[in-house]
């Protein structure tokens, strides 16, 4: 094999190696699980600290708020499952009893412990397509 060859082909393994190895430790760190809740309670210890993103409905009248803090206990449910979740921070403006959340954080047996930051709240009215209206 030529020196011109050799040398091309040795640039591009090295160059798609170091490529592959940072897509590989970039990726690692932040993979998560999109699950609904049903889904994950049907084997809760199987995911007892995995990081996941936990999809369903916030059980109305189940959100209590510890008095002058920022702590917050509620339920989520998807079909016939329920988990309680456990957040401290400041909630979406959108956060209340029926309203559909993603969360991200960690099941443990006590519960799914809520990461900072870790509620998104939707709002089904703003993007439903049927409520849009037509011009």
């Amino acid at each position: 094999m030529p020196t011109k060859t050799a040398r091309a082909v040795v640039s591009v393994l090295i160059v798609g190696g170091a490529l592959s190895l940072l897509l590989f430790t970039t990726m690692r760190g932040s993979a998560e699980y999109y699950k609904h809740v049903d889904e994950v309670m049907a084997d809760a210890p199987a995911w007892y600290g995995k990081s996941v993103q936990l999809h369903g409905f916030v059980v109305d009248g189940s959100v209590m708020r510890r008095p002058n803090t920022l702590e917050y206990r509620f339920q989520v449910q998807n079909n016939d499952a329920v988990v309680t979740a456990n957040y401290t921070g400041v909630v979406p403006d959108t956060f209340k009893g029926g309203t559909e959340v993603v969360l991200t954080g960690t099941l443990t047996p006590q519960g799914f412990h809520v990461d900072e930051g870790g509620i998104m709240a939707k709002c089904p009215s703003k993007y439903d397509p049927n409520k849009i209206p037509v011009r």
